[in-house]
């Protein structure tokens, strides 16, 4: 357990990890290439060791050097697991290798820890069959089976309510499909963000997808991945953390190794914060957020899932009621953050209403308490803000952070220097 000073104004400057999202997406993408290709500043945390294991039992030849990884493509001919692949509770890697399983001949088993075996993969599956793979679930739940081999291409019908990331999973292996794969989107897709990184990526490795309004995408199967020296850019859903202790001690933090343009969609909780009273400076590289008197704000977080929980802890500091809107899918994450930060909130002095879909936050007198995080690293990093301006907030299990940002408190540290 952790106990959070009180700082009562920050002034730091802050470097940003590397992207989660953008680290799986390249070495998923750098391991079906031909060629060896190097990915410079990579995030080294738990979810890129499940994928790294992941990618190996595949065949996959991966260094891991102190500031790169060097992935030896395969040319998209991989190998059988020769045991079952364990992904722990990361979803990404779960969603991921299931399609990637689906391209060498033989079973593949994909399980991951009780939290995850929790989490529904039944539109991945439904997709797959589609293609022609043959696959099985637990009920619609992890433990899959996929049966390799089989991966035809076509035209397929995908849902994608609950997890962006069945689409991105699909596209990044469609390209080694036997036939061109068309994806047709059957009703609203979350976090449309997620998927401009998974194309942003791809075309960096050669491969061009067609858009059509988010609602069908066209892979053509003639082009494959190159192999290539490629960075990975500073994560903004982590950035945001910092960005949030600005703004409820009223203070100054400046964010580096962040792109202000980049398709990350969490770099938009700053242009939330400006509209609860910040005042945001952009440089070529870096984000700073000064804090003022904050502005309860009414928002539809639908494309930005993941700063859910930071915008949730910083309402706690606004004048009056802060709607957060159309963000269902925070549901099926690593906990039910909706449920998680209702629950956690009300514990420090904040009314709470729990909607279908989001959440009503208006703050009454906030005190003390012990924050359980679930397992879950973003409780546990946005709940540390809190504890920057309410005296004896402790966080349980801190050391979740591992999954996505493993040097967390080190750089929450630096918050106290001046």
């Amino acid at each position: 357990m952790l106990t959070i000073k009180t700082k009562k104004w920050v002034n730091g400057v802050i470097e940003a990890p590397p992207s989660k999202s953008y680290t799986q997406r390249a070495m998923l993408i750098a391991s079906l290439a031909s060629g060896k290709s190097v990915l410079k500043n990579p995030l080294f945390s738990d979810d890129t060791k499940y994928m790294i294991s992941a990618l190996r039992q595949f065949g996959v030849k991966i260094e891991k050097r102190s500031d790169c990884l060097v992935v030896h493509g395969t040319d998209g001919c991989l190998l059988q697991p020769k045991n079952k692949i364990f992904v722990g509770n990361a979803g990404t890697a779960m969603r991921f290798t299931t399609t990637l399983a689906s391209l060498p001949k033989g079973e593949t088993i994909v399980t991951g820890d009780k939290r995850m075996r929790q989490r529904p993969i039944q539109d991945l599956i439904d997709a797959l069959r589609q293609l022609g793979v043959k696959c099985e679930s637990n009920d619609g739940f992890p433990p899959v089976k996929i049966y390799g081999g089989s991966f035809i291409g076509g035209i397929i019908k995908l849902k994608s309510e609950i997890s962006s990331q069945f689409l991105t999973s699909l596209l990044m292996c469609a390209p080694y499909a036997r036939k061109d794969i068309v994806v047709e989107v059957t009703d609203g897709l979350v976090s449309k963000p997620y998927i401009d990184i998974t194309l942003d990526v791809m075309k960096n490795f050669g491969v061009n997808v067609k858009n059509l309004d988010y609602k069908k995408f066209v892979i053509n199967n003639n082009k494959k991945y190159k192999a290539r020296n490629y960075k990975i850019e500073g994560d903004a859903s982590n950035a945001s953390y910092f960005f949030a202790a600005a703004a409820i001690t009223k203070g100054k933090v400046r964010v580096k190794n962040i792109n202000p343009k980049s398709k990350q969609g969490d770099l938009r909780f700053i242009q939330i914060l400006k509209r609860m009273g910040c005042s945001v400076k952009n440089g070529n590289d870096f984000v700073e957020v000064r804090g003022h008197s904050l502005r309860s704000v009414d928002v539809d977080m639908n494309e930005l899932p993941d700063v859910v929980p930071t915008l949730a802890v910083t309402s706690l500091f606004a004048d009056s009621t802060t709607t957060i809107r159309n963000a269902a899918n925070l549901r099926f994450k690593e906990t039910d953050r909706l449920k998680a930060l209702a629950f956690e909130l009300r514990k420090i002095g904040a009314n709470v209403e729990e909607l279908r879909d989001g959440l009503k936050i208006k703050r009454r007198k906030l005190s003390r308490a012990i924050i359980e995080t679930y397992k879950d690293h973003r409780m546990a990093m946005s709940f540390a803000v809190a504890g920057l301006a309410i005296n004896g907030v402790k966080i349980k299990n801190p050391n979740c952070v591992n999954k996505s940002f493993p040097d967390f408190w080190e750089k929450f540290k630096e918050l106290y220097k001046k």
